[in-house]
């Protein structure tokens, strides 16, 4: 089975750029990250597009909540947060690909505006 993956650049992390300035380590927050990536695998095993994009959706959720500066930031000049919301409220997920943006991982089964197409097999 082959499966594309759009990835839609959005920026390149400043000078300056650190996600811990906010850490909040919450241990339950951290235990439901870690079931995303579960939950992620799982759903590209099932080629389940609905879980995939829960999985995506919450992964970020934890991300906030943990690491505020991850998608918020004074030195970031984009609204990383409305970009990111923008996205999952027209595409089943969405999450970016790194702390401060880079590049938006979208699950999507149409073809996705700006995106590049990433292609890859399993099994």
């Amino acid at each position: 089975m082959e499966t594309v993956v759009p990835l839609v650049p959005i920026n390149q992390r400043p000078a300056g750029y650190s996600p811990l300035g906010v850490k909040n380590l919450d241990p339950a927050w951290i235990a439901q990250l870690g079931r995303t990536g579960k939950d992620c695998f799982n759903a590209i095993v099932s080629t389940d597009i609905r879980c995939l994009g829960a999985s995506l959706n919450h992964c970020m959720r934890c991300w906030e909540a943990i690491l505020p500066h991850t998608v918020q930031h004074p030195a970031i000049p984009l609204d990383l947060k409305a970009i990111l919301d923008w996205f999952q409220s027209r595409y089943p997920g969405a999450m970016y690909s790194g702390c401060g943006g880079g590049y938006m991982i979208v699950d999507s089964e149409e073809p996705v505006p700006g995106s590049l197409r990433v292609s890859f097999r399993l099994g």
